[in-house]
């Protein structure tokens, strides 16, 4: 299929997501907001692959949101005020799914970022499982520098990413966090010298992660985005209820068999997710 602000190529179990609009700074129009969910959507419910890799061209990651995706909206008129305002907050729940499509996708997502991650990417970057950057590049909330706050979820999910004390700076300056600094803090996993070493380290990454049970790396990060989100004993419950229906020693004969006979691993994919009964 075609898109117009994406490029999508899968091998070796590994989806690689480019945004191909380098000209704008691949910056996030209305076609953005629809495509990224569905094309996530889709290799999460079919298994089409095991890991994926957003990764973007140009000078720069993504320049966030184009303001036209508001300026574009129909006019209500004369609609009664908190009508107005319910239908907009509906819109912005439409766009927190463009980013929470990546923290909801079954396998995980890495972010490979060059040049600015700003506004709205920063959203994506956080709804993300890694993240990766080239020494040149750069994280900024700049939602706080245009007179508004965050909404679409990097104020939700950034504080979980790095210290408290780091995610509230960034999101009441709105100062420019270089790449040394985004690794220090623990916003970046690792640093690469250029674009091209990026892509090739986010991918290797992907493949790794893809080489193991598809059943297991689901089950992990199920568990740590609850962990996230309840207290030790709520998460304690949680995997050991997952584990009693959802752990199969086959796997793990499996990864036994395949380390004794110096070979790799050979898991089945997750199956495809049924769309109805």
């Amino acid at each position: 299929m075609t898109y117009s602000c994406f490029d999508v190529e899968i091998a070796d179990a590994v989806a690689h997501i480019r945004m191909n609009r380098p000209d704008a700074y691949n910056s996030m129009i209305a076609e953005f907001w629809r495509e990224l969910p569905e094309i996530v959507d889709g290799i999460s419910r079919d298994a089409s692959a095991r890991a994926i890799v957003l990764s973007s061209t140009g000078k720069h990651f993504c320049a966030g949101m184009d303001l036209a995706v508001f300026a574009g909206q129909p006019d209500d008129g004369d609609v009664e005020l908190g009508r107005k305002q319910a239908r907009l907050r509906g819109t912005v729940k439409t766009l927190q799914r463009t980013a929470s499509c990546l923290e909801e996708a079954r396998m995980p997502v890495l972010v490979a970022v060059q040049g600015g991650c700003i506004g709205g990417a920063l959203d994506l970057a956080t709804a993300a499982d890694l993240r990766y950057c080239t020494e040149d590049a750069f994280f900024v909330v700049q939602e706080i520098n245009i007179g508004m706050t965050a909404d679409i979820g990097t104020l939700q999910r950034l504080g979980t990413c790095v210290p408290e004390g780091f995610a509230r700076e960034m999101a009441y300056t709105g100062r420019r966090v270089p790449a040394q600094r985004a690794f220090e803090i623990g916003l970046v996993q690792q640093v690469y010298a250029d674009h091209a070493a990026l892509v090739d380290g986010a991918l290797e990454s992907a493949r790794e992660i893809a080489s193991k049970s598809p059943l297991a790396i689901h089950g992990t990060k199920v568990a740590l985005n609850y962990a996230r989100d309840h207290s030790v004993a709520e998460s304690l419950d949680q995997i050991a209820t997952w584990q009693s229906g959802m752990f199969q020693p086959d796997d793990m004969v499996e990864s036994f068999s395949a380390k004794a006979e110096k070979r790799d691993t050979r898991f089945p994919d997750l199956l495809p997710e049924r769309s109805g009964l």
